[in-house]
């Protein structure tokens, strides 16, 4: 028995389903969640991952914030030699950078430890999942 796909493809011109492609002025929003410990470089490994894709994608194409929380606070920390650079370069490539203040005070830190383009959130876990709420795709290194 001979099987013809022509009726098939038929049909599917006819119900003219969206195609997934992304007009070009389209920004699309990530939100990584940084919470892995910084062994084996894995701070900088999760940076240097998020300025390898807005080299790749464009930094017009992508909106991208990352909420560190658990033993991820330790990446933005100032006085971070592994990261701190990366955390200015990748900012002013505008993604945007966010400490929880629950592991701020389990970790004994302050404000002043951050650098300024640091925000502060309440708590790290909500912000993801109200980010992914408004819209934002989820991205864990």
């Amino acid at each position: 028995m001979k099987l013809s796909y022509f009726p098939i493809l038929c049909l599917l011109f006819a119900l003219d389903i969206p195609s997934p492609v992304i007009a070009a002025d389209d920004i699309v929003p990530f939100v990584m969640q940084l919470t892995r410990p910084g062994d084996n470089y894995g701070h900088r490994r999760a940076l240097l991952q998020i300025d390898k894709v807005l080299d790749d994608l464009g930094e017009k194409q992508l909106k991208i914030e990352v909420v560190a929380y658990e033993n991820g606070i330790q990446a933005l920390l100032e006085n971070n030699k592994e990261t701190s650079q990366l955390v200015t370069k990748l900012a002013n490539r505008g993604v945007t950078f966010k400490a929880c203040r629950i592991s701020m005070r389990a970790w004994n830190l302050q404000e002043d430890e951050f650098p300024l383009e640091i925000e502060f959130v309440p708590a790290g876990a909500p912000e993801v999942i109200r980010l992914q709420m408004l819209g934002y795709k989820y991205w864990r290194p």
